[in-house]
């Protein structure tokens, strides 16, 4: 069970350290004061990896009602954890992808990831019924 929560510590600062890279290979001076306008008019490098925050951010809440619906539910650890680090690393390598602007790598990136979440909440369910 500690894994599966470690791996959604790392899924929450995601989005984070991706903003951090889009503000850091932006260009021109970051405005503090209009984040989000400033991000809209990147391109490149910068650009992608506020893609990558946005699209982290949209599956973060999938993850965490996978994983803690898998353990109220009694998923067997090795379920539970196994899925959790695939889906981080399969997110992890889907944020490296999205930067280098590798579409259909990203692309395949993300159903890895989109599927343990599936598996998760499946085996939740099952193992409720």
């Amino acid at each position: 069970m500690a894994a599966a929560l470690w791996c959604l510590l790392v899924a929450v600062l995601m989005p984070p350290g991706f903003a951090a890279i889009a503000k850091a290979a932006g260009s021109g001076r970051y405005n503090n004061l209009a984040p989000r306008e400033y991000l809209e008019q990147q391109d490149g490098l910068s650009r992608r990896a506020d893609w990558a925050q946005r699209n982290s951010f949209e599956a973060l809440p999938t993850f965490a009602a996978a994983v803690l619906g898998a353990m109220v539910a009694g998923v067997p650890e090795f379920w539970l954890s196994g899925l959790s680090v695939a889906f981080v690393v399969a997110r992890i390598l889907y944020g490296f992808c999205y930067l280098r602007d590798w579409g259909y790598a990203r692309s395949l990136f993300w159903f890895c990831g989109f599927f343990c979440c599936l598996g998760l909440l499946i085996m939740a369910a099952l193992a409720a019924a």
